[in-house]
């Protein structure tokens, strides 16, 4: 049993790469362009009117959350479109009538959309170096951070998937809940220059904590508390697997 949860995990990921490098102009450039422009208009245009933020230029402390919006919704797209396609094509019932468990479905799919959002990052990395000069601090932070948050919404992406009962469901949290979490979540400012009632509500929001994770990584700065943050996205994480693989256990959102 074990052998052959292993050639079906083998078997998601390797679709899911193949998915991904077969549509490359949609998964792959689309984020890239995206992030440069904001670079180009914030960093450069914007960046030189706000000045420096500390000791860091506006561009270096808008960077590395920059990258990480790009791994959120990268990640959490991949899964949540990949998965539902099965759902809405039917060839999820080959994984559903087959002795693969449901905690290797919903890995297979997570390692998917991680794939799918470290590459993306990397790619924007490589982006920003054409823009600014990249600092490095603490590169295990950074590889943590980065990690655990492309599981955290390759998982979210898996839930959304889950409950989708049509396309337009797919598109209702990344447009209403993710976007705005994303804007909000300190990658364009320091929490700590807002007023006090909206530094409470800002630490509600817990793309706050990847965002100064990673930004932490590369500059050494943080609102928030480092262990807080990686210990917040490991328990997040592991609560969104569990919950996933009971829902397939039972078979919701693909059983009629």
């Amino acid at each position: 049993m074990l052998k052959q949860n292993l050639i079906a995990l083998q078997t998601i990921v390797r679709k899911e790469w193949i998915r991904i490098t077969r549509i490359w102009l949609q998964t792959l450039i689309p984020p890239v362009i995206t992030m440069a422009l904001y670079f180009l208009i914030f960093g450069e245009l914007v960046g030189k009117q706000i000045g420096n933020i500390g000791e860091f230029t506006y561009i270096e402390f808008i960077v590395p959350g920059l990258i990480m919006m790009s791994v959120i919704t990268s990640s959490y797209n991949n899964v949540v479109s990949s998965f539902y396609s099965s759902k809405f094509m039917k060839y999820i019932e080959e994984l559903l009538v087959s002795p693969t468990s449901p905690y290797t479905i919903v890995l297979g799919y997570t390692l998917g959309g991680v794939v799918r959002g470290l590459f993306v990052g990397f790619l924007v990395t490589l982006t920003s170096m054409f823009f600014t000069n990249l600092r490095i601090y603490n590169p295990f932070v950074i590889i943590v951070t980065i990690i655990l948050t492309s599981i955290l919404f390759s998982l979210g992406g898996f839930l959304n998937s889950l409950f989708a009962k049509s396309f337009d469901d797919v598109t209702i949290i990344p447009t209403f809940v993710l976007t705005p979490l994303t804007y909000l979540g300190g990658i364009f400012y320091s929490v700590k220059r807002l007023p006090e009632f909206w530094q409470i509500v800002s630490y509600a929001n817990p793309i706050l904590y990847m965002v100064n994770s990673f930004r932490y990584g590369f500059l050494g700065i943080s609102d928030v508390s480092i262990i807080f943050s990686l210990s917040l996205l490991f328990i997040i994480s592991a609560f969104l697997f569990i919950f996933n693989v009971k829902l397939m256990e039972r078979g919701y959102g693909i059983r009629s």
